[in-house]
């Protein structure tokens, strides 16, 4: 299966370093267009003129795209729960979710299950990473968090479901410190990303998700710290397993932070 967002992305013209805010209100707008139409389904156009390290460029502004995915999923859950039976709309409801990102970070998820459990070398690891046929491993990944994520909506009150906001732009966040990470392919979308991505992106792009922990008190910062975990676990797998990170690692980072993050909103407390 292909790797995190690289089916979307133009092959680049030229090498740019500037930083997301460097060049006035055009670029800062150029870097929002990239975030949504690399991240997500919404008719935003990626531009023509692609350069080298644009996808990590925008990656500023990655958690600010999870809370309108966030936000456009909860409308949903807030509709079909009025009008369907509660695992109905849960399923309903994922469809949307997944819909949002065109499967994006699924493919990534279903990649690492694939070749990061795979009993072999590291480099054989990665070819089965890049492989479009999906393997066992991933198909069952995709099935249990699939039924896990359609449950845990399922399950959501009108007081917790708002916690699918902090799941979705908590998960995105992820995506920047995971960048600190040596990549483990020179080349590819997770390499454009880092030709890009600057350390001060993280700081800056957690006004979100930790605005909304903190917003939503003792189960928020709970979500908050489940989710860090979960994401920390993966890193370290994909470290320990291919020796870094690529786009599908980043594709699961989301994909397991979000179940988390969510699952932590029907805990009992």
């Amino acid at each position: 299966m292909g790797s995190f967002f690289h089916h979307k992305v133009l092959q680049p013209h030229s090498s740019k370093n500037t930083c997301p805010f460097s060049e006035g209100k055009s670029n800062n707008m150029r870097n929002v267009k990239i975030a949504f139409g690399l991240m997500t389904t919404l008719p935003f156009r990626l531009p023509e003129d692609w350069s080298s390290g644009d996808s990590g460029r925008a990656s500023v502004w990655y958690p600010f795209v999870g809370l309108v995915i966030g936000s456009l999923t909860w409308l949903t859950w807030m509709g079909a729960t009025q009008l369907f039976p509660q695992p109905v709309a849960g399923v309903l409801v994922l469809i949307v979710w997944v819909s949002l990102s065109g499967g994006l970070h699924l493919d990534g998820l279903a990649d690492c299950c694939d070749g990061l459990l795979a009993s072999t070398s590291v480099e054989r690891r990665l070819e089965i990473m890049k492989d479009p046929r999906l393997g066992a491993f991933g198909g069952i990944g995709l099935l249990l968090l699939l039924l896990l994520k359609a449950a845990t909506l399922a399950a959501l009150t009108p007081v917790t479901g708002i916690g699918i906001l902090l799941a979705a732009s908590l998960a995105r966040w992820c995506i920047l410190p995971a960048g600190l990470l040596p990549m483990a392919r020179p080349s590819g979308m997770g390499a454009d990303f880092a030709a890009g991505f600057r350390r001060w992106f993280i700081v800056v792009g957690s006004i979100f998700p930790l605005s909304l922990a903190l917003a939503l008190g003792t189960r928020g910062i709970i979500s908050l710290l489940a989710g860090l975990i979960a994401a920390f676990l993966v890193l370290w797998l994909a470290k320990s397993r291919i020796g870094g990170v690529t786009g599908d690692v980043f594709g699961m980072v989301v994909e397991v932070v979000e179940a988390v993050s969510l699952l932590t909103f029907i805990m009992s407390l």
